[in-house]
């Protein structure tokens, strides 16, 4: 049998490895609450191994062949998503309000949102295609119907979700998806006036924190969940709540801290709670310092770029949006957990693909590769090959 690996995502995924082990260790060391930071290594170890496997599977796999995969795996993350609702807290604890984990024996937590990206990705890209194959030509009528199955797909799963509530993870979904519409020729007279109106609620909700911020604070934010109210107002003004925005505060603290060159591996000194999940990157700016922390983020985004060279030789319609979804997701989720780290953006609970802590969204992120490696190899293009007998 013949494996198929491109060298340049190996070793990228490889070096990420290594920097994700090492500042989950001292992230871990720095605190007497989570106890031996060598088991939290060989869990995170061990879902890399999980990964990689996974992503050469798949990568060995015919790209077409995928669309086998997504109702099949779509259903069953949906019924898992509905049960968290009901299930005990012996088996679905809540953690910060949110019930969206399933507690796995000697694994640790199972989080089914991470997966659905994956089945979405595929059968939104697989009703795209049929629903251009049989309806070719342009019509305003058509277009509207494709966008309809489309919703008819997302928002189920997305409310579900919502509940629990995960905001981050729905910003992923559409931040996958609304590309993907994007490069499936819907009119623009359609599209534009889909992606204006968050940008034009923004605009409006900025207008009145700004010119009208009793009304805003007030009136506007009650209107929100405790929860959601709590991210807001954290956000905003993260040392006024030091209640609600105590990780957005000790996050600016920590990069603060860290000027260009950083305290030293295990020199953080500035708690942040979870710090080895969500705010991972706190840590590596409070101990490499601006420079460290750069020269991560720019090996994540050479892993982005090494994408869009495999996108830029895409040959169907088919691979064509799955590769637009898996880099806007993955740009996406880079840009709002650096920001929300940063006190640019409001904390919403998303991981920094490849480096936070988390079997889940490790795991999720490694199939997306795996479909990238797919795809390459469909176009013929990819560094090396290794034969087994």
């Amino acid at each position: 049998m013949k494996i198929k690996v491109d060298s340049r995502i190996v070793t990228l995924l490889i070096l990420l490895c290594i920097i994700s082990c090492t500042f989950i260790y001292t992230a871990v060391a720095g605190s007497s609450q989570y106890g031996n930071p060598k088991g939290y290594i060989i869990k995170q170890l061990l879902f890399f191994i999980l990964g990689l496997i996974a992503m050469v599977a798949i990568a060995q796999t015919d790209v077409s062949k995928l669309k086998t995969l997504g109702w099949g795996m779509y259903i069953t993350i949906f019924v898992l998503l509905l049960f968290l609702i009901v299930a005990p807290e012996a088996i679905a604890r809540p953690v910060n309000n949110a019930k969206s984990w399933y507690q796995v024996p000697l694994i640790g937590t199972f989080q089914p949102s991470e997966f659905m990206k994956f089945a979405m990705l595929i059968l939104t890209a697989h009703i795209i295609v049929k629903h251009t194959d049989r309806y070719p030509g342009k019509s305003l009528k058509k277009d509207f119907l494709l966008i309809g199955k489309i919703l008819l797909l997302v928002v189920p799963p997305t409310l579900v979700v919502y509940k629990q509530p995960d905001t981050g993870m729905i910003m992923l979904y559409f931040a996958m998806i609304f590309p993907m519409l994007f490069f499936s020729k819907i009119s623009k007279k359609i599209l534009i006036p889909i992606l204006a109106l968050p940008v034009s609620i923004l605009a409006v909700f900025a207008y009145i924190y700004v010119f009208m911020n009793d009304f805003f604070q007030n009136t506007l934010v009650n209107m929100l969940s405790p929860h959601q109210q709590s991210r807001i107002r954290g956000w905003l003004d993260p040392f006024s709540y030091g209640d609600s925005a105590y990780q957005t505060k000790q996050g600016l603290l920590a990069i603060g801290s860290g000027k260009e060159l950083g305290k030293g591996l295990a020199g953080n000194d500035v708690y942040i709670p979870e710090k080895q999940t969500d705010f991972i990157f706190a840590n590596i700016a409070e101990e490499v310092g601006f420079i460290g922390a750069s020269i991560v983020l720019i090996i994540l985004f050479l892993l982005i770029f090494r994408f869009v060279q495999i996108s830029l030789a895409n040959k169907t319609q088919f691979t064509t949006l799955l590769t637009a979804g898996i880099i806007s997701l993955l740009t996406f989720q880079i840009f709002q957990n650096v920001g929300m780290t940063m006190g640019l953006l409001p904390v919403t609970g998303v991981t920094l693909p490849f480096l936070s802590y988390g079997g889940s969204s490790l795991l999720s992120n490694m199939l997306l590769v795996g479909i990238m490696a797919a795809i390459q190899n469909e176009n013929g293009d990819y560094m090396f090959t290794t034969k087994e007998e």
